[in-house]
């Protein structure tokens, strides 16, 4: 998915229901120029992306879902995207159910979402509180195995006891790995390097 496929794919869905991209941001409750076409490059010309909270409020006001806005993406209107495994935090803690790199192997469950080539990425839904109000129990995430992370990531990490868990990642080194939460209510986490079985970068997510 790149710049102009998710800006063609916002102004499609405001078209969709009759509206302007303004009138798209308005219906979401945002700033009525958080679509507007002066808002898509940075003044030195670099491009800006809406964010995760913008776009899952369109979704919202909209009435859409993943499956349609993957559609809208890619330039159809019918289903569109490809089927990706999603799998719940619980089942996730199983022994046996990713592979050496983090990807589900058991999933028998899908979502659709828009074709990201050759990456491998599942669906994952959230449980617990830890980073509310980021991501609350229910919500859905998308997940890369294998990519590269640095602080400041949203991540989802498995330790070698099986627990999953979605953190901000903190300070990183050969020895320990900080996990953060967004919610004052958990303490920030120090695992060593070897509790940890892997690591994967959250994409997106859908509210």
């Amino acid at each position: 998915m790149n710049h102009a496929q998710i800006w063609r794919a916002i102004d499609a869905l405001a078209a969709r229901k009759g509206m302007t991209a303004s009138g798209l941001a308005r219906a979401a409750g945002l700033d009525p120029t958080t679509f507007n076409k002066s808002k898509r490059q940075a003044p030195d010309g670099k491009p800006r992306w809406p964010s995760t909270e913008s776009v899952s409020r369109a979704l919202a006001a909209a009435e859409t879902n993943w499956e349609d806005f993957a559609a809208l993406l890619v330039g159809r209107s019918g289903g569109a995207g490809r089927a990706i495994p999603i799998v719940g935090m619980a089942r996730a803690g199983a022994d046996g159910f990713f592979d050496e790199n983090g990807f589900p192997v058991g999933a028998d469950e899908t979502v659709r979402f828009p074709d990201l080539g050759e990456d491998r990425v599942y669906a994952l839904e959230i449980a617990g509180d830890s980073m509310e109000p980021m991501y609350r129990a229910g919500d859905v995430v998308i997940v890369q195995p294998g990519a590269a992370v640095r602080r400041g990531d949203r991540v989802i990490v498995r330790t070698s006891g099986g627990e999953v868990m979605a953190k901000l990642l903190g300070r990183k080194n050969d020895q320990m790995v900080e996990l953060l939460s967004l919610n004052p209510a958990h303490k920030p986490r120090e695992l060593a390097t070897t509790e940890i079985e892997w690591i994967a970068r959250i994409l997106w997510a859908s509210q």
